[in-house]
């Protein structure tokens, strides 16, 4: 079915026009509160000002408690982080075409980073923690689904929005909640910033986040030192492995990251941790990687113990036949709006690559238009806002109508994948 604009959806993309001020200062005002993973006070008055911001959608927002994960502290003790409740709106869950829509409310700035606030840069973009990634996308989802809310034909769409507050340390505590959802759903939206030049992610790598504790035996620098089992050189030679698989597979990439502990100069360490993320391509390539952290692990070392911790976080999300049919139903949609809509692969990961696992199509960088993220740099374009939700509310409508065809590319996800 060909797509084409009728009188009642240009009404709903001319209400977005005229609230473009609006979604953006919604996202400015939010972007003021520090909500840094493990900010937990800074994230709780984001999760109240959320609960307040989502009222407006035809159903009350729900709060679904989140469970503790485990922190690996840097004298190598066990200890389990908390993480504030998720932010939940379930809408029409009876309709007879349901969309996930997913977000998160937590950045990477910590309480104490000095970048708190959104400035406009001389070229116009605005510059400010998380206004990309993703509390502008926040809004953006937000403005598309009050707007949506006015076309007549709403009532044939259901959807579940998901805010969630641990996507920045890889969504482990929501991650079950994050399955639930997408197995009642036909497609996702998630909104993520788009690529630097404005491209959608198409394919994902996965991701796995790792600490291996070394413990040794402490022993005087200077009176004892033969009988002290040094820990950092453990963690060290562990790191030095670890690297080495770098190379070995194609698409595998392991960052060491950080190694803590020690001791005073004077002493023999006794503990060190040695942190490190891996980026994979597929299934078949993260088995052989734990196979190989298994193997390394697992090589004996004289007088040191060796632990390891953390977990494949995120799977790897495949351009399949769904992905391609979503993908190119959205650029037809962009089409519509004057939009050119192009993707390439991302290293990156976010919260589509669980629906993707859970068997949900999405398209994940639905935000702004901005770079920089994960930096001090991290900016938005402004006129990007506007044009987002318009591309989210549209999409949304075409389902509603049936012009995207949502089942269909829903049942694409058994068909074999295709490599082009």
């Amino acid at each position: 079915m060909s797509l084409s604009l009728n009188a009642q959806d240009r009404r709903v993309l001319d209400a977005i026009a005229g609230e473009g001020p609006r979604i953006i200062d919604r996202a400015v005002a939010w972007c003021a509160i520090n909500s840094g993973s493990r900010h937990l006070a800074g994230l709780e008055r984001q999760r109240q000002i959320l609960l307040d911001a989502v009222s407006v959608l035809p159903a009350a927002p729900t709060e679904i408690p989140l469970g503790h994960s485990e922190e690996i502290g840097a004298d190598g003790r066990v200890g389990e982080q908390a993480h504030p409740p998720a932010v939940a709106v379930v809408v029409r869950p009876d309709a007879p075409l349901q969309v996930v829509l997913t977000g998160h409310y937590d950045t990477v700035y910590p309480e104490s980073s000095l970048f708190q606030t959104v400035v406009t840069r001389a070229d116009g973009a605005l510059h400010g923690p998380g206004v990309a990634d993703m509390k502008g996308g926040i809004s953006v989802m937000l403005a598309a689904l009050e707007a949506f809310e006015q076309h007549p034909e709403a009532h044939k769409v259901g959807y579940r929005v998901l805010l969630s507050p641990d996507e920045e340390i890889g969504s482990i505590a929501s991650a079950p909640i994050l399955s639930q959802f997408a197995r009642l759903g036909h497609v996702g939206l998630t909104y993520e910033p788009a690529l630097a030049d404005g491209s959608l992610a198409s394919s994902r790598k996965g991701s796995g986040n790792f600490h291996i504790v070394v413990h040794g035996k402490a022993a005087h620098a200077g009176r004892d030192f033969a009988a002290g089992h040094n820990a950092v050189i453990g963690a060290a030679r562990i790191a030095e492995a670890l690297h080495g698989l770098n190379g070995r597979r194609d698409g595998v990439t392991v960052n060491i990251a950080r190694i803590d502990g020690g001791s005073p100069l004077n002493m023999v360490p006794d503990v060190a941790i040695a942190r490190f993320n891996v980026r994979f391509p597929d299934a078949e390539a993260a088995a052989w990687f734990e196979a190989e952290v298994a193997r390394i692990v697992a090589e004996p070392r004289h007088g040191l113990h060796v632990h390891l911790h953390g977990l494949i976080t995120r799977g790897a999300k495949p351009f399949n036949a769904a992905q391609q049919a979503l993908f190119g139903a959205v650029r037809d949609v962009g089409a519509m709006l004057g939009q050119d809509i192009a993707w390439k692969p991302s290293g990156g990961v976010c919260e589509g690559n669980n629906l993707f696992a859970s068997g949900l199509p999405n398209v994940d960088t639905l935000g702004v238009r901005g770079g920089d993220i994960h930096s001090e740099a991290e900016h938005a374009w402004p006129e990007s806002f506007v044009e987002r939700a318009q591309l989210s509310a549209l999409i949304l409508m075409k389902l509603a109508s049936g012009e995207i065809d949502g089942r269909s590319i829903h049942a694409a996800m058994t068909a074999p994948l295709e490599t082009a």
